[in-house]
């Protein structure tokens, strides 16, 4: 479908941000691995999360989500080791999450299991993941490192490894598959990446440990209960909203209950170091994650420099920075992130081409962009390239446009944020 933006004159309210698609993909998985009844609340409507729900009923586990889009579910853990073999392929959909992690997790089953995907989720690299658990035992075929996964998995022995590129997703999977693994399986980072398979296992008191830049598990089939879990509102997903206040004058938006994992407040940082006021109150831990309800007001922009180990912390929000840049007085870099060249689509281009088709001055680079600022905005008939956070990011681009911008294939902004045009236009005063 084509989306047509109008420019606003200003935002204002309070809103709740649908679950963390994250911490949901986690949720459903342990849940399914436990034993007893998982109680999920808030449980992320995405596209992606169901995805990941109906390949694990694939796999045995019952599992029953209400259609609402604060989410409840119910999932009935087989335990550890419990899982039966699938009578189809595994349909991972759009989401790397899904793929990676339940790579992990049927690398230590004694059964067969192909998982594929669609064809965005086919181009994306699947070598890291599968390096790790070929080490640990695994025999995983692919073409040239590329989904379909076919795993034979089972007789698990530990490894220690060191992850050679910053990936959340590859860590959780060698987590998950050292859950039966012989041994004790140690995984080793070189920079922090998003820890909800850490907090969540802890949470569930199965045998994890952490010291410094290592995480490790007990494996040899360890069980572990069941608990309730109520999932944080999406950082990720509230970024655009804080975002559009930042850029809209006269707006403020306060987001509630929204997660503030130090792993994933990165763009938080940098809002301020823009020169966003942003102020976050009612600071809470749930199920052993940090809450809050986070406001950001229109401000007078600043440009910044954003690299480094700060990258990890905003991967998913760098599309919606650079849109920010364009506003920003000065110029702004932003390097150190080709991981963005291998998302649903490559990233970097997609925003480079973008914003130029809308005025902005923006250099692509290998790993990143180079944005000069600030450049009025005009209204422009843009690709989604299939990606979700492209979609977002300039709907709220054209909130500070001259004129209407068209967003060609939106449906994409339900893979992980479905309500996400009704609630914007609820902003508008």
């Amino acid at each position: 479908m084509q989306k047509v933006i109008k420019p606003a004159k200003k935002l204002r309210g309070t809103i709740k941000i649908p679950g963390d698609k994250s911490i949901s993909h986690r949720a459903l998985i342990l849940g399914a691995l436990a034993e007893g009844v998982s109680q999920i609340e808030n449980l992320s409507p995405a596209q992606d999360v169901r995805s990941t729900a109906k390949c694990l009923q694939s796999l045995g586990a019952s599992i029953q989500i209400d259609e609402s889009e604060y989410a409840k579910a119910r999932v009935e853990g087989r335990g550890v080791g419990g899982l039966v073999a699938p009578s189809t392929n595994l349909d991972a959909g759009n989401s790397g999450t899904t793929m990676r992690l339940l790579a992990g997790v049927l690398a230590g089953y004694p059964f067969t299991a192909t998982l594929t995907g669609d064809e965005s989720l086919r181009k994306r690299p699947m070598k890291r993941v599968i390096e790790p658990l070929i080490q640990m035992g695994a025999l995983v075929e692919s073409q040239n490192g590329l989904a379909p996964l076919k795993i034979h998995g089972g007789a698990l022995h530990n490894v220690r490894y060191e992850l050679p590129v910053a990936s959340s997703q590859v860590k959780s999977a060698i987590l998950l598959a050292g859950l039966n693994a012989c041994g004790e399986t140690i995984v080793i980072e070189n920079a922090p990446t998003r820890d909800h398979t850490e907090r969540m296992l802890t949470y569930l008191e199965a045998p994890l440990r952490q010291s410094g830049r290592c995480v490790s598990i007990q494996g040899d089939s360890v069980q572990y209960r069941a608990r309730p879990i109520k999932v944080a509102g999406d950082i990720s997903s509230a970024a655009f909203f804080l975002a559009a206040a930042a850029l809209v004058p006269d707006s403020k938006i306060t987001v509630e209950d929204v997660g503030l994992n130090p792993t994933r407040t990165g763009f938080l940082d940098v809002l301020q170091e823009m020169g966003v006021p942003v102020t976050i109150q009612n600071r809470r831990e749930v199920c052993n994650e940090p809450w809050g309800n986070i406001t950001a007001e229109s401000a007078s922009l600043k440009a910044v420099t954003v690299g480094g180990a700060l990258v990890p912390r905003m991967i998913d929000e760098l599309p919606m920075l650079a849109v920010l840049a364009t506003q920003a007085q000065g110029k702004t870099v932003i390097r150190d992130a080709q991981e963005l060249r291998v998302k649903e689509t490559d990233r970097i281009s997609a925003v480079a081409e973008n914003l130029k088709l809308m005025g902005a001055q923006i250099e692509a680079q290998p790993d990143g962009w180079i944005i000069q600022g600030p450049r009025k905005l005009k209204g422009a008939r843009v690709e989604s390239y299939g990606d979700h956070r492209i979609v977002m990011a300039f709907a709220v681009a054209g909130l500070i446009a001259e004129g209407e911008t068209v967003i060609e294939d939106a449906e994409w902004a339900a893979i992980s944020f479905p309500s996400f045009f009704e609630k914007l236009e609820l902003m508008r005063a």
